[in-house]
């Protein structure tokens, strides 16, 4: 799958140790989650934890286009009442795979950490989200991650919800991620945060909208198929700003 990382003015969240006044990130890093860090869809991953690994066609059939998050909603709690439980998803949530070339891409965004304020924005859940990151080892990189609330209730099935309300027509009922990024970028900003570039990382439609937030003057559009491409380019940047 031939993906895109885009880069412009955007703010970056990352935190700096032992520094009394620190030096805030020269650039921000803006990723997706599903098919850009990972290389699966998580949301159809969970499947795999199914009797027989798939969904009746009952629950198939309730899929409605730009409401995603209420098939979600309807899938996990089929996924509840055939007895899976938090450990079940925990296992394949970790299961899931980096995308080629990540290992590489967070490897050097950890030497290079004072510079790149890292955060997520993605349409999946924030439970599934953690638990594959800690298990890769990178969750600590990640200023702030954006996601659908989810957690387990007391019967133990694992809920979720809308991320929040908007008026975007172009983003499905549950989130806007460009009114994620634009609200957290002012929010730096009123923490005198500025950044020099904004990149965002990630491989399909739903990043359209919030790369439709990057200025002209600053984004640039960069295809990539290994994140170790994406690492190469970031590298090259450091160099030429010396």
């Amino acid at each position: 799958m031939r993906r895109c990382c885009g880069g412009a003015g955007l703010p970056c969240l990352f935190k700096s140790v032992g520094m009394a006044n620190p030096r805030p990130p020269k650039y921000l890093l803006v990723f997706d989650f599903d098919e850009t860090i990972v290389n699966e869809n998580s949301d159809e991953s969970v499947v795999r934890a199914a009797p027989g690994q798939a969904l009746p066609e009952r629950i198939r059939q309730t899929f409605r286009e730009g409401f995603y998050n209420e098939y979600m909603q309807r899938v996990l709690g089929y996924l509840g009442d055939q007895g899976v439980r938090m450990g079940d998803f925990k296992a394949v949530y970790e299961s899931i795979p980096l995308s080629p070339g990540m290992p590489d891409l967070f490897q050097f965004l950890s030497k290079n950490h004072e510079l790149f304020e890292i955060i997520l924005i993605s349409d999946a859940n924030m439970f599934g989200i953690e638990c594959s990151l800690r298990a890769a080892g990178i969750h600590s990189l990640f200023r702030k991650i954006f996601s659908n609330p989810s957690g387990f209730d007391k019967r133990g099935y694992l809920t979720l919800g809308p991320y929040h309300s908007h008026k975007c027509l172009d983003c499905p009922a549950n989130m806007c991620k460009r009114k994620i990024l634009t609200e957290y970028l002012a929010e730096r900003a009123q923490e005198d945060v500025e950044f020099q570039r904004v990149f965002y990382v990630g491989d399909g439609a739903n990043d359209f909208c919030p790369a439709a937030a990057l200025t002209a003057a600053d984004a640039t559009l960069v295809p990539w198929d290994s994140a170790t491409e994406i690492a190469r380019y970031l590298q090259e940047l450091l160099k030429k700003k010396g």
